[in-house]
């Protein structure tokens, strides 16, 4: 009797040629539509077709399932789903054969625990599901500034990377102006609205962006360049409009978690950005930037611990250095077009030694050691009344942060801290368990409020008279500084009583 012997073939797309991009789309996801948004327009102004992935819902969930691994994460599996429908679509409406030979999916990888460095494994299980391995996927280094896909038809060039950098900044700094205002405003509506227009405004301007040469050249105009800056002027005459009330108590929430679940608006997540909004809070959103600054410094710190081994140390600490100035550079320059509104991005050397005591900052799995030194900082810093951790159901490197935080808290159990861990199909037990933590915020936010009355000797009447005389403060643009209060509302009494002449202190 023959025995019949089978063989594992990895999986090896066929090429994309340079020929072929006039025809083929790039399809690409994983992020909020607005980030998705600007990086098609970095990227169609290097000559690329692309196309964003639609919103995740939560038929992706159980779609998901049915193709990869039952133990995956939901972030894994939501992806996973979602590119499954939008593959199952497409070749329904364009045909099979239009579908592989007009599109590609573009992903990005990393290593470490974290169970993104095998999310092109379950997409490739998507494509055997489906039956079209001959589907082509490619992956990319996420830490490469310059790296090409066999045939040569999709080349990361630094002009690109340096874009799509860019519109990463530009989206996070909207979204951070999105829920800063959309708490506050006086028209309902009003802060989706100009959101959309920012976006498109933005696009636009990376779409039709200057290319000054491919290496040094580029990278030189795109750090002292104002051509983003003045973009981001247009957009704040946009934001100058809406008008807001910022003598409404809300308890601000800082979201920290695994990339995805944090970044992710949409059914992924339990929409809990806007449902925590819906339940009187502020949410202060984690920028991708955050992450990639990580990234940057984490090169440094491992360059530090090598100090005795590593040749030519001090010229290389420079180099790394200096890369991650300019970067912060570059964004606090883009902040500032924005009057400041956006927050700044936390000092990474502080972040790994709040978290020092608790976690060790060289296991870097997800978002490592940050998410326990963030916590600390917008504690310590009185940034935020609550911190909301998104955490998938399973997850290594999280379910190490939630234990370590168990001790931060016995440290600091002032800290109000609401672990969320999400499976993708139980967002009552989430919504609940996260209610309970809110509670206790919304009250201290109106502590703190009663708090700034009673050292101002203002009343809620007096501060609306004096809004009437300086109509500018009700502006989504005007920026109201912080003293050492972690709610807008109290904060805001302080700097009028301020500008009414009284001595208060920060």
């Amino acid at each position: 009797m023959e025995t019949m012997e089978l063989q594992y073939r990895a999986y090896k797309p066929k090429p994309f040629t340079k020929e072929e991009r006039p025809h083929t789309t790039l399809l690409f996801g994983g992020l909020t539509w607005k980030h998705e948004r600007l990086l098609q327009g970095a990227m169609e102004r290097m000559g690329y077709r692309s196309e964003p992935l639609p919103n995740v819902e939560r038929q992706d969930l159980d779609i998901g399932k049915e193709y990869i691994d039952v133990g995956a994460c939901c972030p894994t599996t939501f992806t996973a789903g979602n590119l499954a429908r939008t593959l199952m679509t497409k070749a329904k409406e364009e045909g099979l054969e239009n579908l592989k030979k007009n599109y590609i999916f573009v992903t990005i990888g990393a290593c470490g625990p974290c169970r993104f460095g095998q999310y092109h494994e379950s997409y490739e299980r998507v494509l055997e599901g489906l039956n079209i391995t001959d589907f082509r996927l490619f992956l990319l280094d996420l830490l490469q500034m310059e790296q090409a896909a066999p045939g040569g038809g999709l080349e990361i060039s630094m002009p690109l990377t340096f874009g799509l950098v860019y519109g990463m900044f530009l989206a996070d700094l909207i979204t951070d102006m999105e829920y800063a205002v959309r708490p506050y405003e006086m028209m309902e509506g009003q802060t989706d609205r100009v959101v959309r227009e920012s976006i498109e405004l933005l696009y636009e301007k990376l779409k039709s962006r200057p290319i000054k040469g491919k290496k040094l050249l580029s990278l030189a105009w795109h750090v002292v360049t104002d051509y983003f800056v003045k973009a981001l002027r247009e957009v704040r005459e946009l934001w100058d409009g809406v008008e807001v009330d910022r003598l409404r108590v809300k308890p601000r929430v800082k979201i920290t978690g695994e990339f995805w679940l944090q970044t992710h608006e949409g059914d992924g997540n339990y929409n809990i950005k806007r449902w925590l909004e819906k339940e009187g809070a502020e949410v202060i959103p984690p920028p991708i930037a955050v992450w990639m600054d990580y990234l940057i410094n984490m090169e440094l710190f491992k360059l530090e611990d090598s100090k005795g081994y590593v040749k030519k140390y001090h010229l290389k600490k420079f180099a790394i250095g200096t890369i991650a100035s300019l970067y912060k550079l570059v964004y606090n320059r883009l902040r500032k077009a924005l009057n400041y509104i956006p927050n700044p991005l936390p000092d990474q050397r502080e972040l790994k030694e709040l978290a020092k005591p608790y976690f060790y900052y060289r296991l870097t799995g997800g978002e490592g050691h940050m998410l326990v030194g963030k916590a600390l900082y917008a504690y310590r810093h009185k940034h935020a009344h609550m911190i909301c951790e998104l955490s998938p159901y399973g997850c290594l490197p999280n379910t190490m942060s939630v234990g370590a935080m168990a001790k931060v808290l016995g440290d600091y159990p002032d800290l109000l801290y609401a672990p969320i861990e999400i499976k993708g199909d139980a967002e009552v037990h989430a919504y609940s368990r996260c209610q309970m933590i809110l509670t206790e915020a919304k009250r201290r936010a109106k502590e703190e409020f009663e708090e700034a009355l009673e050292r101002t000797g203002l009343t809620v009447e007096r501060v609306r008279e004096f809004e009437e005389e300086r109509p500018e403060l009700r502006r989504a643009t005007y920026k109201v500084p912080h003293y050492g209060y972690a709610g807008t509302s109290a904060n805001y009494v302080m700097h009028v009583a301020e500008l009414m002449g009284k001595r208060v202190g920060t």
